[in-house]
């Protein structure tokens, strides 16, 4: 079973003037899949994860003439997600010169494919969309203790994978540098929130579950509590020594965090700096990141971000539907409330990243002039 660690309600909303139209209507496109190995040529923490890479879906537009093919999502014979049906390795639509692009984080013990019903709306909308396997931490290998830990590398994960797509030979010329996003959940809202300038603060954070006010986000997983872990290797021990260092990456012009996971750890005047655009989601049965430290906590910092709280969902109500047959194998992380439509609420948050993205990635007119 995977691994997890870890509104209306609204804050003044961010808004940009005089910007062209924005992408084209949703499903104006057929969605293409493929995979990159992207290896940074830098030295750089992997976490303890035996493939020393970072494993990147991709998602993209293609013609609507293309015949896409269903597929699911999780262990051949054993599929747990429904998944998008998808063109693999489907050439580019050459309908536009270049795309906007967002970069995608998964939650503890997840995987970039448990985003692919956001992810395919996304490329069907006119996007591209790269979601990282963050090593160490995902559904593709075992979990590592400095995997789990040292969250704040996370962000280096993304802006090399942005790094990789920018230079990659087919998707490099047609993606647009002004015009990327970054969205994650759970943990990968974290990620997200610090690719926007805020930073850790793991005093505050240790103090936090130290005190009777603690919650689900300070304990382990069950599976990686009851092992027995070697010592940190040196290099985990010099990034811990820069978990509370800038992860800003100037290129990421907005983010969506859903469910965004352990708020208490993020440091609050750094969040009170953050100047681009935010958008936060999440629902308000979520037991596995509780709004009131997390999501609402991290909002009351961000003057200029806007909330989207959706009742009845939980933390888990933000992955890929499951195929039937999982529903009672998985049911904690996919079985609803009575009342509570999964696939309605993917379609409310489709709505606002939409939303969202469209008007905060929009080349304002003066630029677009130049």
């Amino acid at each position: 079973m995977l691994r997890r660690c870890f509104a209306v309600f609204a804050l003044a909303a961010s808004s940009w003037a005089n910007a062209e139209a924005p992408p084209p209507d949703t499903d104006s496109f057929q969605v293409g899949s493929t995979i990159r190995t992207f290896s940074p040529p830098q030295v750089r923490e992997w976490r303890g994860a035996k493939r020393q890479a970072l494993v990147t879906r991709i998602w993209y537009p293609v013609e609507r003439s293309r015949q896409p093919a269903q597929h699911d999502i999780g262990p051949t014979g054993h599929p747990l997600f429904r998944g998008s049906a998808v063109s693999e390795n489907a050439p580019l639509s050459a309908a536009h010169e270049t795309y906007p692009l967002v970069v995608f984080s998964h939650g503890t013990g997840g995987s970039a494919d448990e985003l692919d019903w956001l992810a395919s709306a996304f490329a069907k909308h006119g996007y591209i969309v790269a979601g990282v396997n963050h090593p160490g931490n995902n559904a593709l290998e075992p979990l590592t203790r400095e995997g789990f830990v040292l969250w704040w590398e996370r962000a280096t994960d993304l802006s090399e994978v942005l790094d990789a797509m920018l230079a990659d030979k087919a998707f490099g010329p047609h993606i647009d540098p002004r015009r990327v996003g970054a969205a994650g959940f759970s943990l990968g809202g974290y990620t997200v929130l610090e690719l926007a300038g805020a930073r850790t603060d793991l005093s505050a954070f240790r103090a936090y579950c130290h005190s009777p006010a603690a919650d689900s986000n300070c304990h382990p997983p069950t599976n990686y509590a009851s092992r027995k872990v070697a010592p940190m290797s040196a290099s985990a021990i010099a990034s811990m020594k820069r978990s509370g260092a800038s992860y800003r990456d100037l290129r990421i012009k907005a983010v969506f965090a859903m469910a965004p996971a352990i708020g208490k750890a993020l440091d609050q005047q750094s969040l009170t700096r953050i100047e681009i655009p935010v958008r936060l989601i999440a629902g308000t049965a979520d037991t596995t990141a509780p709004p009131t430290t997390n999501v609402l906590h991290i909002a009351q910092f961000l003057p200029r971000a806007r909330v989207r709280m959706i009742d009845g969902a939980t933390h888990y109500t933000f992955l890929d539907t499951c195929v039937p047959a999982a529903m009672t194998i998985h049911a904690t992380i996919c079985k609803e409330a009575p009342g509570v439509d999964r696939d309605a609420v993917h379609a409310i948050a489709i709505g606002e990243a939409f939303d969202f993205f469209d008007s905060s990635l929009a080349v304002p007119i003066t630029e677009k002039s130049k």
